[in-house]
């Protein structure tokens, strides 16, 4: 989840250089995304693990 985040950052900013606006606006918001799901996992699975104590 992480690598997917990071390959749409750099694309967003990669985009943002070149003036696509749009693409890059898109792309950013994918990684945006990706990252609040991976943070949510991240908790989650941090807190199956207490759980389990």
């Amino acid at each position: 989840m992480v690598k997917w985040t990071i390959i749409f950052l750099l694309l967003a900013i990669l985009a943002a250089m070149y003036g696509f606006g749009g693409l890059a606006e898109g792309a950013s918001e994918v990684a945006k995304a990706f990252c609040f799901i991976f943070l949510g996992m991240v908790i989650f699975s941090i807190f199956l693990n207490f759980k389990r104590i």
